[in-house]
């Protein structure tokens, strides 16, 4: 918690105020005993009605200014701790945004989830508690033995035994619950990766007929958390009996030996009901106390997941805000002796150095795994190379803004994205002020515009999460669309033919083929696909087998040939 303190800086003036209120409502609450003590030697023993109703009437009066009171500590920390959460939830998700892919593998998805979510909640909950509690449970138990004390000495040594006994059980319950609740949040995490995995992979499921299955397995996870959750729960249980067990004690004791010195005439009868009235509170304020050790443990540990991202360094870093001059004259991209490995030890790719000119269409072909994918991840910067440099238009990648580098390129990733909202919405990603003309275009292209006129919004027709309202076929040409929305110079398709039959894909290429001014790269398994490529590259186990026209590496890359002749007979390969 003690690293999110940044985070409250906005708020200082109800940090001091709000806790002040609370602990002026415990100073008050500590004179009531008193008054009551006063009210029954001074009016009930003597018969004075007057005096009794005088008294009642302070009593209102400080049960009214302590509700004030804390009604201004409630409205302070109930704006402090939201306005704290917002803060936190604004900054950790623009932080989750400019972590680069690396970081976002290692915490995973549904961690990332959770923290955004029922973490911050936690910690907003702690920030709340605290300034309501952390100052007044202490000072009504330190206050409350203090009155006591001045009331008659011997019997508040009842009082210190009462509250020792008390704050070993409160250090034994706590000190053993704590390490539950960081495992609680682990198998929380847990249960949010299959709830995820679950209902993103529901039509899987179903095709396999594994319901029962992943409903054992969510079963045996909740089983387990529910098995921590009640360790945690017992162990909570017992600070109730407990403590009221050693209150109920020390109560008794005080009306013993209170009574005793009664009859000596020691003490008055109000004495006595003023102690009982201060062990009351001492017992109340423990158990806050409990409670409030309780949610702070679990808050720290959230905390602490919470801080675990903020800390975390993006690798890929953002070296300059400034535009880069780029030199005309240069491939539009361009490798080095680039290797690359995702941090297990063996490169994806392996010394790889090639050309693409500008205005070129450019085919990427190879057998699953080759490290296609991740050739192009490395011309838009979503990971960093370790050696070997990678350039777009004479400039090395690690120069660029992110916003110039990726503004340049319309990308089409292998699974179709598309976001809540309308068609147009969707379109206008690459280019913000797009019209309705240009938004037309780049769907006609797709061969998107047929489907889109007979919606009856057209445009404004509605996408569901996920654009699950729409066909896989449809969902790729409406993300082709969108990539070519603002004419990027740089035109990138990993694998997006591949819910297209070969008729819609023909025509998608042939309107491709007619840009102007713009480099196409295309990564694909089908050779149909990239025959007409200018340069086609044969990627095989991270390294690059061939690179020419198909009819170069049809003749001279056996890689190729091989893939080739899979798809089609000899004769029409060789086409």
């Amino acid at each position: 918690m003690f690293l999110l303190r940044r985070f409250l800086r906005d708020y200082k003036k109800q940090l001091v105020i709000g806790p002040l209120c609370k602990l002026f409502e415990a100073v008050l609450e500590l004179f009531v005993p008193l008054v009551m003590a006063a009210v029954i030697d001074n009016g009930i023993l003597k018969g004075d009605s007057g005096y009794v109703l005088g008294m009642g009437a302070v009593l209102v009066a400080l049960g009214a200014v302590g509700l004030a009171s804390a009604l201004v500590c409630q409205y302070m920390a109930s704006y402090t701790s939201q306005g704290a959460g917002t803060k936190i939830r604004e900054a950790l998700f623009k932080h989750i945004g400019s972590l680069s892919h690396r970081e976002l593998d290692e915490i995973g998805t549904p961690s990332l989830i959770t923290r955004m979510t029922g973490d911050i909640n936690a910690v907003q909950a702690n920030i709340a508690m605290t300034m309501r509690l952390l100052l007044r449970a202490p000072f009504l138990i330190i206050g409350a033995l203090v009155m006591a004390c001045f009331i008659n000495l011997e019997i508040s040594l009842i009082f210190f035994g009462a509250s020792l006994m008390i704050g070993v059980i409160l250090y034994l319950v706590m000190t053993r619950s704590m390490p539950y609740y960081r495992d609680i949040q682990s198998e929380v995490d847990r249960i949010s990766l299959l709830s995820r995995e679950n209902l993103s992979g529901n039509r899987v499921i179903r095709a396999f007929s594994k319901q029962k299955a992943q409903q054992k397995s969510v079963e045996n996870e909740t089983e387990k958390l529910a098995r921590i959750s009640t360790r945690v729960g017992r162990l909570s249980a017992l600070l109730n009996p407990a403590t009221y067990m050693v209150t109920y004690l020390a109560v008794a004791l005080i009306l013993y030996f209170g009574g005793l010195k009664v009859n000596g005439g020691v003490l008055l009868s109000g004495d006595i009901v003023a102690l009982t009235s201060y062990m009351t509170q001492i017992l109340l304020a423990m158990i806050v106390l409990a409670n409030l050790v309780v949610l702070l443990s679990r808050g720290s540990a959230c905390a602490r997941r919470v801080n675990e991202v903020l800390l975390t360094k993006p690798t890929v870093i953002e070296n300059s805000d400034k535009e880069i001059k780029t030199d005309p004259t240069a491939p539009k991209v361009e490798f080095r002796g680039v290797s690359f490995s995702y941090g297990d030890g063996d490169n994806e790719l392996e010394n790889i150095s090639f050309k693409i000119g500008k205005n070129t269409f450019t085919g990427i072909i190879g057998t699953t795994g080759s490290g296609k994918s991740t050739l192009l991840s490395l011309i838009l910067r979503y990971y960093d190379v370790p050696s070997g440099e990678v350039l777009a238009d004479g400039v090395n990648v690690k120069d660029y803004p992110f916003s110039q580098l990726r503004g340049k390129i319309g990308v089409v990733p292998q699974k179709s994205v598309l976001f809540s909202g309308t068609v147009r919405s969707n379109m206008r990603w690459q280019k913000a002020d797009a019209d309705d003309e240009e938004i037309m275009r780049a769907l006609k292209i797709a061969q998107a515009d047929g489907f889109i006129k007979e919606l009856p919004a057209g445009l404004d027709a509605p996408v569901a999460q996920g654009g699950t309202n729409f066909s896989g076929g449809q969902r790729q040409r409406l993300c082709i669309a969108r990539a070519l929305v603002g004419d990027p110079e740089l035109i990138i398709l990993d694998d997006s033919f591949s819910a297209l039959d070969f008729a819609t894909e023909k025509a998608l290429r042939n309107a491709l083929s007619e840009l102007k001014n713009t480099t196409l790269i295309v990564v694909t398994q089908r050779c149909s696909t990239v025959m007409k490529a200018d340069k086609i590259l044969v990627l095989e186990d991270g390294r690059i087998e061939g690179e020419g026209t198909h009819d170069e590496l049809f003749e001279t890359c056996p890689a190729y040939r091989e893939i080739c002749l899979s798809q089609f007979k000899s004769e029409e390969a060789a086409r």
